[in-house]
């Protein structure tokens, strides 16, 4: 409560603080301006507020109802005021500030009590804070009956601190945060500022150099390139409907659910009428009937997270915590999250705590000092992308990481992360020679404090989210990257299987003739395809910096090509393995993808293109409908081979199984010559369906087949004999009926 006014003023004196510290104040240098500003009870008992106002000839105190408390003293001409309130106690205080004809009221700053507390400390130090995106960054709230927004963000090694924005002119000197001690943690909250506000943060390094204002790391908003600036948000609020969307994958074994994934790339899927970007909203209206109608299962999105430069694709992100604002407001993408949810597709979004860019108002020496990253390049210095790495050995660094993970989880409902890089973090020596990387405690190269992150990140996610799916994009032969934590492995559900996309790619790239020398390259990989819970991957960088499009890489004339490619995708969607396909390879863009512009739909209205757009559609139904095609994806008693050895005919043929289901038969031909009659073995006699042909004139093909239906006769073996018609460039799959 606040004194009458009367009651001061006849008996105090004046307040006369001392010229160094006004000085500290008005040059940006005082250790403790909490400690000095806002309102203090001196040793008579009286209270003063003291307030920096550049601009204010006069300036008196309020309460926050309005009853005026005192007069304050002008002290100094930039702006420093000081004297003698009528208050009883440390309440928030509004001061009423004058320049000619002009009035306007502030807030002070240094009136309000901490945010953050002891427990919030002690977790953080801990590194078991799994919340610091509720705590850290820009939060809206009402603080001792004002609103306003809250500011934290770690920077130890700093002297100074301060958020800046238009609402103080970018005046580091104005709001210069609170510094917690225990934790290298700056707060301060700052009264009536709303959302949608720029903001950034003023450092003084720790010997006194300004360094280039800071985007905030925990920013959940950010402004439009080439503009980059944090923005104040409110908190995201989204009526989520995908309750049962959640509870079926949080239930199921991953692993035996058909996984078929759209990659997408959000800024070049579509593009308006005038080359501009779609909205998320604008997307939700395209992207998610066309994955529904195409049998897709998940859209994984090249990283959507801020980043300044776009043909960087997303990987050299500044702002992880904030969905790019090429899209829209963050609300717009979990708009689009709901609706895929609704309609039962997931969403799964690349993730990059492998590096980070270097730009100046980013994370690189964020408080002067390398904090974020390594300060030996041995260590913290990517050479093939000139940017820096994180310190995983850092526990502030860890929590920043895994609860930006769960932070996606959580706030925007993602089905799942697929992590970038993660070769380059298992190993020290990745991309670099001898002499230029430092081995661990135990003088090898593995990257012993990403392996523990790694886990971690797993371990969290999967604990705290267990529908959540995590992807490795891990090239190496490193084991058990998708084996449990508690079994030593890194806990991904899933990993890239890089070896399946180069070696088919650069089988299916030889001309047919020369195939039979190559015909290892299809068999070897069925002796690890069970080492790992594999993604068969291929990827925006199998289209991309001079590799040509997947039909380019195809061998023989225009009719070869298509035939070739679309036998090459139904061997993928017949391999053990789940399916991830870029986007505009499903109908068979001619030209290497560019971010510049949308995909070539009108080449949909050409046959050969709308076929092969329905043969990846055909695909992923039959894929989805048939459990023998995905129940065992990743498990050896789904696969045996019929057919592995016969070089001279570049055939293969296998079944595909699942407990209680109808066997799959799948048969490749994969020379231009038509079998009419190649003899199979089959392990039941009896009438075998045929539910699929890379063939078929609806897809582009000649048409060649077996008229639906094959029948196998029983031998004195076992198993019984087939005369199958096998088309020429083509992949046949067979279902046992009876």
């Amino acid at each position: 409560m606040a004194k009458s006014p009367k009651t001061i003023g006849e008996d105090a004196r004046p307040d006369m603080p001392p010229a160094a510290e006004i000085e500290a104040i008005i040059q940006g240098t005082h250790g403790d301006p909490f400690g000095f500003l806002g309102p203090h009870e001196r040793d008579d008992g009286i209270y003063v507020a003291r307030c920096f106002i550049p601009g204010a000839e006069t300036v008196s105190a309020h309460s926050l109802a309005g009853d005026k408390l005192g007069e304050l003293t002008h002290h100094h001409d930039a702006g420093f005021f000081s004297g003698p309130v009528s208050l009883d106690g440390i309440y928030p205080l509004r001061y009423r500030a004058t320049r000619g004809d002009a009035e306007w009221m502030v807030t002070d700053p240094y009136s309000f009590w901490p945010v953050l507390g002891p427990m919030d400390d002690y977790f953080i130090r801990e590194g078991s804070h799994l919340r610091l995106f509720d705590k850290m960054g820009a939060h809206p709230i009402k603080h001792q009956g004002v609103d306003g927004f809250h500011f934290a963000v770690w920077a130890p090694n700093a002297r100074r601190v301060s958020v800046v924005g238009d609402f103080n002119d970018w005046d580091g000197r104005r709001h210069v945060m609170r510094l917690r001690r225990d934790t290298g943690i700056w707060e301060i909250f700052a009264p009536d500022i709303r959302a949608g506000t720029p903001y950034k943060f003023e450092i003084v390094g720790p010997h006194g150099e300004l360094l280039p204002l800071k985007a905030d790391p925990f920013a959940r908003r950010a402004e439009l390139r080439p503009k980059n600036a944090s923005v104040t948000t409110s908190e995201l609020h989204q009526d989520w409907d995908d309750e049962a969307h959640r509870k079926h994958w949080a239930n199921v074994d991953q692993r035996r659910q058909p996984i078929s994934i759209y990659e997408v790339h959000a800024g070049s899927w579509q593009r308006r009428d005038d080359g501009s970007m779609l909205s998320w909203d604008e997307m939700a209206e395209r992207l998610i009937p066309y994955c529904v109608d195409m049998g897709f299962t998940h859209i994984e999105f090249l990283p959507v997270t801020e980043h300044p430069y776009d043909p960087s694709w997303g990987y050299q992100t500044t702002g992880l915590y904030a969905p790019t604002a090429r899209f829209g407001e963050p609300e717009g993408f979990a708009r689009f999250v709901n609706g895929c949810h609704k309609v039962g597709l997931s969403v799964i979004l690349d993730w990059v705590p492998a590096h980070f860019p270097v730009d100046a108002h980013g994370l690189r020496h964020f408080d002067g000092t390398a904090l974020y990253e390594h300060a030996d390049p041995r260590q913290g210095f990517h050479p093939d992308w000139n940017t820096a790495i994180y310190n995983f050995g850092r526990q502030e660094v860890l929590s920043y990481l895994i609860n930006n993970a769960l932070y996606w989880a959580e706030k925007f409902h993602l089905d799942g992360l697929r992590v970038d890089a993660v070769a380059s973090m298992l190993y020290l020596d990745y991309s670099r020679k001898e002499g230029e990387w430092i081995p661990n405690e135990y003088g090898g190269r593995e990257n012993l404090e990403a392996v523990r992150f790694l886990q971690q990140m797993n371990h969290h996610a999967y604990g705290s989210h267990p529908g959540i799916m995590t992807i490795a994009e891990e090239s190496t032969s490193w084991p058990k990257v998708s084996q449990p934590v508690h079994e030593g492995g890194l806990g991904f559900g899933f990993k890239w299987n890089m070896g399946f996309m180069h070696d088919t790619l650069s089988y299916f790239a030889r001309d047919p003739i020369y195939r039979k020398h190559h015909h290892s390259e299809i068999t070897f990989g069925l002796l690890y395809a069970f080492s790992e819970n594999f993604v068969l991957p291929i990827s925006h960088d199998e289209v991309v910096h001079g590799k040509g499009s997947m039909l380019a890489k195809m061998p023989g004339d225009d009719w070869q090509k298509f035939a070739n490619l679309r036998a090459y995708y139904g061997l993928m969607w017949g391999h053990p393995g789940k399916k991830l396909l870029f986007m505009g390879q499903e109908f068979a863009q001619w030209s290497e993808w560019s971010e510049e512009h949308s995909l070539d739909w009108n080449l949909l209205n050409f046959a050969p293109h709308e076929g092969m757009r329905r043969l990846i559609r055909d695909l992923n139904f039959t894929y989805r409908a048939k459990p023998a095609l995905h129940a065992r994806d990743c498990e050896g008693e789904g696969f045996e081979w019929i057919v592995g050895d016969d070089q001279d005919n570049s055939v293969y043929a296998w079944l595909r199984k699942a407990p209680g289901e109808k066997t799959v038969a799948v048969i490749c031909n994969l020379t231009p010559s038509y079998h009419e009659r190649y003899e199979l073995s089959l392990p039941a006699a009896g009438r075998w369906r045929e539910i699929l042909n890379t063939d078929a004139e609806i897809y582009g093909g000649s048409g060649k087949g077996n008229g639906g239906r094959v029948e196998a006769y029983a031998t004195e073996g076992g198993w019984a004999k087939a005369g199958v018609t096998l088309p020429p460039l083509a992949v046949i799959m067979l279902e046992w009926e009876h």
